[in-house]
């Protein structure tokens, strides 16, 4: 459950508690507004969160492309010393960083974009928090004129000044869309790895291919 589903669900109870006990609306907002700030902060220590994984999955890609490298360097050596299982071994071992590599990319990339989404519905959260603060004011002189004659259930100065709760059931739509995307991301991801799985199949072959590769070139050194 993310930390902006748990807002409105949390805010939801906590107003509804208070009004379940007949408390002064006042009261709901300023409550209202104390969860606000306080998912606010969790908020940002997930977002944080979230970007150090992004440039951890850099990292690693980063690292697994350079150990293709020095394994890609190794066979070249090896084979130029006569030794082609040693050769062929540091070929393996090369693509198998690349493809770690590639895979750690797309978990970057997947990991940015979220990060991205989770930075969206963040300023938005610090907006309503904003628009709310400007209007705690106003909704107080609300309350009073309301208290002349209104029962409290008529009392609805917190939703008709475009309050907390609408922004809470517009913030759980939003949600929702962002779950509902990582869901897909998710069976995507199981997908790729079944497609991974039959790419692997060609692996040998490509094997092969570099190792004659490998040969030629060296061979055409020791001819020079």
């Amino acid at each position: 459950m993310s930390i902006f589903d748990r807002l409105s669900r949390l805010i939801r109870a906590n107003v509804n508690d208070m009004i379940s006990k007949a408390e002064d609306p006042s009261l709901i907002i300023e409550q209202s507004l104390r969860d606000m700030r306080a998912a606010y902060t969790d908020a940002r220590r997930e977002v944080a969160e979230a970007m150090s994984q992004s440039t951890k999955l850099e990292r690693e890609a980063k690292t697994n492309e350079t150990l293709a490298e020095e394994y890609n360097k190794k066979a070249e050596e090896a084979l130029r010393a006569d030794k082609e299982d040693l050769a062929r071994e540091a070929l393996r071992r090369a693509q198998n960083h690349k493809d770690l590599a590639a895979g750690f990319h797309e978990q970057a990339d997947a990991q940015n974009a979220t990060v991205d989404k989770l930075k969206t519905q963040l300023r938005a959260l610090e907006a309503k928090i904003d628009e709310m603060e400007s209007k705690q004011s106003l909704l107080a002189a609300r309350q009073k004129t309301a208290q002349a004659g209104a029962t409290l259930e008529r009392m609805s100065g917190f939703d008709q000044a475009g309050g907390a709760m609408d922004a809470f059931s517009e913030m759980e739509k939003r949600v929702q869309g962002m779950e509902d995307k990582n869901q897909a991301m998710t069976e995507l991801r199981t997908e790729n790895d079944i497609d991974a799985q039959l790419a692997s199949l060609g692996r040998d072959r490509d094997l092969d291919e570099a190792m004659e590769a490998l040969k030629r070139k060296v061979g055409q050194d020791k001819q020079a």
